[in-house]
C-alpha cells in the first residue's frame, strides 16, 4: 500500500468513527430528552390531578353555599308568613278589644256618646 492509500484509509476511519460517534451522542441526547419530557409529563399530570381535587373540592363548596343560601331564602319565607299570622292574630285580637270597648260604652250610662270617641 502505498501512503495516499493509507492516508486515505485513515481519513475514511476516522470519518466513519466520527459519524459513529456524533450518531451516538445524538441518540444518547434524544434518550435524555425524551425522558425528561416523560418526568415533565408525569408531574404535569398530577399537577392537573391536584388541580382536578381543587376544582372539585371548590365546586363542592360553592354547591354547599348555594344550599345554604336556598335554606336561608326558605327560612326567611317561613318567618315572613309567621310574622305575617301574628300580625294578622294580633289585629283581629285588637279588634276584639275594641268590639268589647264600644259594647261596654254602649252600655255603661256614664259615657257621653254624643262625643266622639278618642281614636286607640
Amino acid at each position: 500500500m502505498d501512503t495516499t492509500t493509507l492516508i486515505i484509509v485513515i481519513v475514511v476511519v476516522v470519518v466513519v468513527v466520527i459519524a459513529v460517534i456524533v450518531a451516538v451522542a445524538m441518540t444518547a441526547g434524544r434518550r435524555r430528552k425524551a425522558e425528561a419530557d416523560r418526568q415533565r409529563a408525569t408531574e404535569l399530570r398530577a399537577s392537573a390531578a391536584d388541580d382536578g381535587l381543587a376544582a372539585r373540592e371548590r365546586e363542592a363548596k360553592a354547591a354547599r353555599a348555594d344550599a345554604d343560601a336556598q335554606q336561608a331564602e326558605v327560612d326567611a319565607q317561613r318567618l315572613r308568613q309567621q310574622a305575617q299570622e301574628r300580625q294578622d292574630d294580633a289585629a283581629g285580637v285588637r279588634a276584639a278589644a275594641d268590639e268589647k270597648l264600644r259594647k261596654a260604652d254602649g252600655i255603661d250610662p256614664d259615657v257621653n256618646r254624643s262625643e266622639n270617641p278618642p281614636p286607640r
